[in-house]
Parts: C-alpha cells; structure tokens; sequence
C-alpha cells in the first residue's frame, strides 16, 4: 500500500487490489487474527451512516481494536476548529482515524497533519472501501474478473469513481451510463484507464443506460442525490429521470448478471420497487462485505 494512508482505491497498485480481495475473503472464512489488540481509533464523520459506522465498529473490535465515534457537532471540521488542528490533537491520542467527510480535501490535510493512518470512509470523490466491499462480492458470485462488464447507472460519483479503479485494476471492463455533465471525474478516469491499459480491460461511457446494460455482468446503480447535493434534488431528478433500473432495463443483461446497490436505494428514483429483491440482487451481500473488506483494509495497514 502506497504511504500510510488508504484515502484511495489508486493507494493499492493493481496487484493488491486483488490481493486485498482475497485477504478480506480470508477474514469472511473466519480469520482470527487480531492485527489491531490494544489500538485505539477515532470514527470522524461529519455524514451519517449506518453500513459505514456499524461495519466499522464490529471490525475494529473483532480485530482487537477499540473505538470512538466523532459526529459533525462533536468536532466541527473545518468549522469550529481548522482540520489541521482536528489532526494534530487526535494524532496524540488514538492510532488511526476513519473519517466519512465532504470534501476529499479534508481527509488529504487530515493525512497531511498526522503520523497515523487516515481511512477514507466517503468522500466527495471516492469510496475506496465500498468498491473493496464491491469487489469482494462480485468474486464471489462471478468466480474470475477477467473479461467481466460491469455496467455502472446513473451519476458519475464518488461510488463509480472507485469501482471505475478497482475494475481496471483486476481485468473487468467498466461502462458507466450517464448524462454528460455527469460523468467521473477527469482525474479518475485518467486513473482508471492508465490501469485498463496494462490489464487489457476498458473505460467506456456511454449515455443511454440500455448500452451500458447490454450483455452485463453486473448492473449497479446508486442514488442520484448524494449528501451534499441535497440542494439539487429537484434538478438531478429530472436529469436522471431515464436511468432507473428496473425490471425491463436488466434484460438486456446476461441471463446470470448478478444487481448490485451500496445502498440506501431510494425505490421509485434511481432503482424500481423490485430491484433490491429481485432474484438477482446481491445488495445485502454487499452491505455484509463492507464488514470484510474494511477489517482487510485495516489489517493490512497495521501489519
């Protein structure tokens, strides 16, 4: 892993991505190391979670670990207090932070003003443990990356900016279907196919979800109104109103594609009221594997 830090799925080279899919498998069979006895971290999120925070807290603690957790008004990022000085306190007290904040630019000062490890937990640009989870779960129901397509619906966000890294990481191709200015960022994508091009997998965009969604693998989607964004609903409702994935999108996927959702799928917007329990969704098997990848991810940095 590059530096001290996982702020990134671009932290891994393309090697341990999938090296770190098979350590958080290890830790899903029943490893009982405990890499994390007598460490202590701080949980800063500045957003709320449920999949996040929990999966954390049990891993840390299943790990031998132990935990505080840091809301918006405990702390006041950036607001109350500089993050240089949030950084500076906490790096005399605990032993690693997991931070879920606003803007990438925090976690960077955080990681700027430490000797700690930073863990990105969300961030306006990426979700590095989301994809890891993602990865782990699409392993499993698909065996090999090699020469998978895993089409991405709807915004260009934080969630598809790390799948986009993973997915030329390993060798699976990814297309994402979005309206133009709702793309990746440029910085990502430049990331992202860098790694396509020595894993001979591609980058696609395209703007209409039925191409993206023809001969899939998987089909993914999330929410159109990210936290952040709230001030937007109205507007990206009804730009995004043509990328819902339902029920008669998902057939011009492969017979066996497998649905997938980081969740909170809000039913009726981004996703149809049967998706997330259709025969082929894996979502909860996502939401479980947050616990195994994140425990993974910690492990390793502490090894």
């Amino acid at each position: 892993m590059r530096g001290k830090d996982f702020l990134s799925v671009a932290d891994l080279s393309s090697a341990e991505v999938l090296q770190m899919v098979c350590k958080a498998k290890a830790m899903k069979a029943g490893s009982t190391a405990r890499p994390l006895e007598g460490k202590q971290f701080a949980l800063l999120f500045e957003k709320p979670s449920l999949r996040t925070r929990v999966s954390f807290e049990v891993g840390i603690r299943q790990l031998g670990g132990q935990c505080i957790y840091l809301s918006k008004d405990d702390v006041g990022l950036g607001t109350r207090e500089p993050e240089e000085d949030v950084a500076r306190v906490l790096d005399r007290w605990v032993d690693g932070i997991i931070a879920r904040v606003y803007s990438h630019r925090s976690l960077e000062i955080l990681s700027e003003h430490t000797s700690i490890p930073v863990v990105n937990a969300l961030s306006d640009l990426e979700h590095p443990c989301q994809a890891m989870a993602d990865m782990l779960t699409i392993q499993e129901h698909k065996g090999s990356f090699d020469g998978l397509r895993v089409a991405f619906v709807g915004d260009g966000n934080n969630v598809a900016s790390s799948l986009s890294i993973a997915c030329a990481s390993v060798g699976a191709d990814f297309v994402l279907a979005s309206p133009r200015e709702y793309r990746m960022p440029a910085q990502v994508l430049e990331e992202a196919k860098r790694r396509a091009a020595v894993s001979e997998s591609a980058i696609e965009w395209v703007e209409t979800p039925a191409e993206a969604v023809k001969d899939a693998d998987v089909v993914y989607t999330d929410t159109w109104v990210s936290m952040g964004h709230e001030n937007e609903k109205a507007e990206r409702l009804g730009v995004f109103r043509d990328y819902k994935v339902d029920e008669s999108l998902v057939k011009g996927a492969k017979s066996d594609f497998v649905f997938m959702h980081d969740m909170p799928a809000y039913r009726g917007q981004e996703v149809s009221e049967g998706m997330i329990d259709h025969p082929r969704s894996v979502v909860f098997d996502q939401a479980e594997n947050r616990l195994h990848a994140q425990k993974a991810i910690l492990a390793e940095l502490f090894s």
